[in-house]
């Protein structure tokens, strides 16, 4: 299974279409990290982009983001990437945060597009 984590300087960017790139984690049966790969940013906002195919196309199946407008969050679920919004912090520990079972969706929207969200973290 693979994980994508929107980052800049190796942190959750609080703004998904705004991200420098997206760091994605293999996940073996176990629940191990097995690889890390970093895929830069496509070009435009992430509702306008076509990152959720790239990421489909790259195996990817669980999205974890700050902040996320309706856009993007629904171009990604369209094509079967989960997506856990609310997340912070340092991009390895979220991941194996959500490894261990500590991440839910917090359903937060994203205010730069005006959408409704609440202002809250990722558990973990």
């Amino acid at each position: 299974m693979k994980i994508a984590i929107p980052t800049k300087e190796n942190i959750v960017n609080d703004h998904f279409g705004h991200c420098d790139a997206y760091t994605i984690f293999s996940i073996n049966d176990m629940g191990k990290i097995v690889n890390t790969e970093i895929l830069p940013a496509a070009e435009g906002c992430g509702c306008k982009s076509n990152i959720a195919e790239i990421l489909q196309e790259q195996g990817v199946k669980v999205l974890l983001a700050g902040n996320m407008g309706a856009g993007a969050y629904n171009r990604l679920t369209n094509v079967g990437i989960r997506v856990y919004r609310g997340c912070t912090g340092e991009v390895l520990k979220l991941a194996e945060d959500y490894i261990q079972g500590k991440i839910i969706d917090k359903g937060q929207g994203c205010h730069h597009h005006h959408e409704q969200g609440e202002e809250q973290q990722c558990s973990h």
